[in-house]
């Protein structure tokens, strides 16, 4: 990589340099860091020997000090290893739709989209609203948000699949525990590059009325996009930018992910096929309870991982979870409890 960087011809594509230098600089990160790793090792194994012979006890401390700091970034290092797939690098798209439970699963839907967010501006990511449609009485009956920053997907296909809260409603004068579900869906932020080949015979686009029924309205205003995927059903929607261009090209960019990810749950269930595993290909099933009353937890139930700390988790500190599964996928023994899980 580092002798085409050196080669002026690359810049007669100039997207593509550019992409090409962005992950030239974060392969040099990675390796500068291992590298990086490697000699702190090699320091430190010298100084103990130092040490040793000089029977300096101090110093042994504070070596074997320096060797647990080095164990701990060993240990994040070989967890972004399970970071392995193809996109997970990347930028995500993720959408957020109110399932059952009416106007409480609409407020979910909303406290959801607040959590990613506030995930993503914890990490330093860039997030931006692509589509948002609100309720009737209260909260929203889907969002979708990009969220554009290293490793965004890898981290965030964590949490694909149906979240569950029970809590007292505030829309019920009765004061009554009620139970609501939401739909979050991830797909990798593809640019045009890659390859997923889309026919436009196969799309039909509808642009209308932000906020507006929907339909072919060709008015001044009429920026909102809708593109339907004809072979597949697909349906996508774009509504928050003023141009009717950038949410087709958001919409567009949607799509590709769905259709990427579409594919990877082909594959998938091919390879399960053959090793004789069963695939449930549906979305019903949750994957985490966030009970707020009649006591506080947050629990995953692919992993087991939970936390009594609801507010900090709803505020985005959802790293915990999301690594808990990555180590799960990787093979890798995950603790069930976190730091403050406690059941009333």
């Amino acid at each position: 990589m580092e002798k085409l960087a050196a080669d002026p011809a690359i810049w007669g594509e100039p997207d593509a340099a550019q992409r090409m230098m962005q992950e030239l600089a974060a392969r040099r990160e990675e390796t500068g860091t291992w590298a990086g790793l490697g000699q702190q090792v090699r320091d430190a194994l010298e100084l103990l020997e130092l040490a040793e012979a000089e029977g300096d006890e101090g110093l042994v401390a504070e070596v074997s000090a320096e060797a647990d700091a080095l164990a701990a970034v060993l240990e994040r290092q070989e967890f972004q290893l399970a970071l392995s797939g193809e996109h997970d690098r990347g930028d995500a798209i993720l959408s957020v739709h109110a399932g059952a439970g009416g106007i409480d699963a609409q407020d979910w839907a909303q406290m959801l989209l607040r959590m990613y967010l506030r995930w993503a501006e914890a990490r330093g990511h860039k997030a931006e609203i692509i589509d948002r449609v609100d309720g009737e009485e209260a909260g929203i009956k889907r969002g979708a948000v990009e969220v554009r920053g290293p490793w965004a997907y890898g981290y965030l296909k964590a949490e694909r699949g149906v979240h569950r809260l029970v809590r007292l409603s505030p829309f019920d004068s009765a004061h009554r525990r009620h139970t609501s579900f939401a739909l979050v869906e991830v797909v990798p932020a593809l640019e045009d590059d890659i390859e997923i080949v889309i026919d436009p015979d196969d799309l039909r686009v509808d642009v209308f009325r932000a906020g507006s029924a929907g339909g072919q309205h060709m008015q001044k205003n009429a920026t909102a996009v809708r593109i339907t995927h004809n072979p597949t059903g697909i349906v996508v929607q774009c509504q928050n930018e003023r141009s009717q261009f950038r949410n087709r090209r958001s919409a567009m960019k949607v799509l590709r992910g769905r259709l990427y990810e579409m594919e990877r749950k082909k594959q998938d269930e091919q390879m399960a096929e053959l090793k004789g595993e069963h695939v449930d290909a549906g979305w019903g099933n949750q994957i985490r309870s966030y009970v707020l009353q009649p006591y506080q937890m947050v629990k995953d139930l692919r992993t087991g991982h939970e936390t009594g700390k609801t507010q900090a988790v709803l505020d985005g500190e959802l790293d915990g979870f999301m690594e808990a599964w990555l180590k799960s996928q990787a093979g890798v023994a995950v603790s069930g409890k976190a730091e403050g899980a406690e059941r009333d």
